[in-house]
């Protein structure tokens, strides 16, 4: 192993080589972060790489999650409570249908423009127009109209009350723009400067995103009207180094500050390096594996049921997940509200046997499962599928397809993916919204078809119910009737593991899963 000098003089060479300066004096306030590549797009509405690690920082929502004191002196979001944001206060109706909320004034974006009622009109109509992610979070929270009562004060009327609407005005989709900036851009083929905003930014977060050189670095400043408490860095640099094991290298020997999206057999050692600070936390977001319940043979709840009870939980665990994920019990997992151990299914070969034999296949299966490399743990965990289903009877062949390809062969009305590994979470840790997003049949990430009219059902009721009890006792019953249904294989909560210069403080888990740069400093 290379003396520590040696890894530092080696490391600084290779900084110098890709472009990374060394450190910023601390009167700077400078981040550097060792990104897999620079953001593509800048629009919440239009997914590109790297587009919502940066659009969390940008832009920011009417209310927030409240926050509470956590385990290990760390401040933790608090699911439960939402409270103003850029919004300072709201009513609502007695019949929960009409909502007015309260600007706060003097907030403005980097251009100079206060955020007013009609930037909230304008960024409505926008995400309508582009029929995107904007269009499903306008429909799944009952939002009938957005309408400007005066200079600060903006109507929202609902479809129907639900429990859903306060937690998705927290999302930055859709992202509040800066509609008179965006305006100075729009056209008329592109009335809503869409192709201006995919690659500027205009809002009235933390951040402005400064300058991009592609495949270099993206440069982020601080938004001088933001009227919250100002953040410890004022510039944010985003460097692009595709290189696992050089991020490694930079972070520990502090040329950077933040390293992303390292395997976890690297995070397993560095939890141990005292050259950097590992922050874990057991995120909601579950990898399964999914079945098409409209194409055989999962067609079959028995086929499905089978593939669950198929599955060597334990040997995923060690070998995919190095005993740091945590078992998955549910479509929904802590820390959302009202989730429960639904997911029952334990290894049991014989009966996975015995519910294939009653299914008309007596001599087992041959089945395909596709993945692609959006997620680190999608091959080892479809290779883990394989040998485990074979104890059984399922032969099983992984198929690693591009990303393009199982994105477009999973879209919404297109389902032709039978058997595929899938990351399942969301933005909002709201029960009701987690289902609907991803198990309910209209659900914008219902990725495999699911078709379950019970379920369904039980999901369209949480969204409208506003007792407590009942809200619980139906969110419930959904989990149990997904569970049993079987059309996901809940294995593991991979978690989320950031990797910091040993300096840095503040980090909080957010919703989104991704890094907020206005909780953190470096304290020396």
């Amino acid at each position: 192993m290379p003396s520590p000098r040696r890894l530092l003089v080696a490391t600084a060479a290779l900084a110098a080589l890709i472009g990374i300066a060394p450190p910023v004096a601390a009167q700077d306030r400078t981040m550097v972060m060792a990104m897999v590549s620079t953001p593509r797009g800048f629009d919440p509405d239009i997914w590109v790489p790297g587009q919502i690690e940066a659009s969390v920082n940008v832009y920011e929502g009417l209310t927030r999650f409240a926050t509470r004191p956590g385990a290990n002196g760390r401040t933790e979001v608090d699911p439960g409570r939402v409270e103003p944001h850029l919004a300072e206060s709201w009513t609502v109706s007695e019949d929960g249908k009409e909502y007015v909320f309260r600007i706060r004034p003097g907030m403005r974006s980097p251009f100079g423009n206060e955020l007013t009622a009609a930037d909230v009109v304008w960024t409505f109509e926008k995400s309508n127009a582009q029929r995107r992610t904007g269009l499903f979070i306008r429909n799944v929270a009952l939002i009938e109209s957005v309408e400007e009562i005066s200079r600060f004060e903006v109507r929202f009327r609902l479809k129907e009350a639900n429990r859903i609407f306060l937690s998705v005005l927290t999302l930055h989709i859709p992202a509040l723009f800066d509609s008179t900036e965006a305006k100075r851009h729009a056209t008329p083929e592109d009335p809503f400067a869409a192709r201006w905003l995919g690659s500027n930014t205009a809002g009235f977060g933390p951040y402005h995103v400064e300058s991009v050189t592609a495949g270099q670095q993206a440069v982020f400043v601080l938004n001088r009207g933001y009227q919250f408490e100002r953040p410890f860095y004022s510039r944010i640099v985003w460097r692009e180094v595709p290189s696992p094991a050089t991020r490694v290298a930079l972070v520990r020997t502090g040329q950077v500050q933040y390293a992303e999206q390292l395997p976890l057999q690297q995070i397993a050692d560095l939890r141990r390096d005292r050259n950097v600070r590992v922050e874990s936390v057991a995120a909601p977001g579950s990898a399964t594996v999914r079945m098409n319940p409209r194409i055989a043979p999962f067609t079959d709840v028995r086929v499905r049921q089978a593939v669950a009870y198929a599955t060597d939980y334990r040997a995923i665990g060690e070998a995919v997940f190095l005993g740091l994920g945590t078992r998955s019990r549910s479509m929904l997992n802590p820390p959302i509200p009202g989730a429960i151990d639904a997911y029952t299914y334990e290894t049991d070969y014989d009966r996975a046997r015995a519910l294939l034999a009653e299914a008309g296949h007596p001599n087992g299966l041959d089945i395909t499962l596709e993945y692609s490399t959006n997620w680190w743990w999608e091959e080892p965990l479809a290779l883990q599928m394989q040998a485990s289903l074979a104890r059984a009877g399922i032969r099983v062949t992984p198929r690693r397809i591009p990303a393009t390809e199982i994105t477009a062969r999973r879209a919404v009305n297109v389902w032709t993916l039978p058997f595929m590994t899938h990351l399942t979470s969301s933005f909002v840790p709201d029960p009701s919204y987690n289902m609907f997003l991803t198990a309910h049949s209209r659900g914008g990430s219902n990725v495999n078809g699911n078709n379950n009219a019970e379920l369904d059902g039980l999901i369209d009721a949480s969204v409208s119910e506003r007792d407590d009890a009942k809200w619980l006792d139906i969110v419930a019953r959904a989990q149990r009737s997904q569970a049993e249904s079987a059309t996901f294989v809940e294995t593991f909560l991979p978690g989320t593991h950031e990797v910091f210069a040993t300096c840095m403080e503040g980090f909080m888990w957010r919703p989104h899963n991704r890094l907020v740069w206005k909780d953190l400093a470096c304290r020396r």
